[in-house]
């Protein structure tokens, strides 16, 4: 690759990175509740930071380093999402309120507070411990 093929192409990430990461930044600030700004640092905050490595792999173009750089970008990719995923879940089920203009809960009475359970909300759903003759 060319020297000013690698370094515009390094530019071009790191400022589209950076911008996502703005992005996510602002939308912490921004946003009304817990669960939206989970939603912004979750999408643009990943996008943005595994193009910022992208940019570091372009730069060097050494297989060590873009193989690190490929490593980390998966990493990011398959855990922030199951992260927020958890911390919105335990949130929610911890009582953390929704913003007033939240149009749909799909989960609002379905969670039973002393049991710890969920309802799947499935038509004839029975307990797997439940020995009735209707069960089995």
């Amino acid at each position: 690759m060319t020297e000013w093929l690698q370094l515009l192409l390094t530019t071009v990430l790191l400022i589209v990175g950076g911008g996502l990461m703005l992005i996510a930044a602002v939308g912490v600030v921004r946003l009304p509740d817990l669960l939206m700004r989970m939603h912004a640092t979750t999408k643009a905050g990943t996008l943005g930071a595994a193009l910022t490595v992208a940019a570091v792999a372009v730069h060097f173009a050494e297989a060590a380093v873009t193989a690190r750089a490929a490593a980390i970008i998966l990493f990011i990719v398959l855990t922030a999402p199951v992260a927020a995923h958890a911390i919105g879940r335990a949130s929610y089920f911890a009582g953390v309120t929704l913003w007033r203009g939240t149009a749909r809960d799909d989960l609002r009475g379905k969670y039973d507070a002393d049991s710890h359970t969920l309802a799947s909300g499935l038509e004839g759903e029975q307990d797997p411990d439940d020995q009735t003759p209707s069960a089995r």
